[in-house]
């Protein structure tokens, strides 16, 4: 994401804001679903990021989402 992103790896701290650090805006999101997809292999739904405010929630998302797969 540091690289997609062209931002500092150091800056992606648990409790960091995902939307302040990555500077993200609606085409921003657009690009995050697409790392998200391409990397970790499950379709995102744009209500999904409802409740995604920082780095951790973004990590329990992702890991919840591959976790359920590998599951099925």
């Amino acid at each position: 994401m540091a690289e997609e992103f062209e931002m500092s790896a150091d800056k992606m701290v648990p409790s960091a804001s995902l939307k302040e650090t990555l500077d993200l805006d609606s085409l921003d999101y657009i690009d995050l679903v697409v790392v998200i997809e391409s990397n970790f292999a499950f379709k995102v739904k744009p209500e999904d990021f409802v409740g995604i405010e920082t780095f951790q929630d973004f990590y329990n998302y992702v890991i919840n989402h591959v976790t359920a797969a590998e599951m099925a």
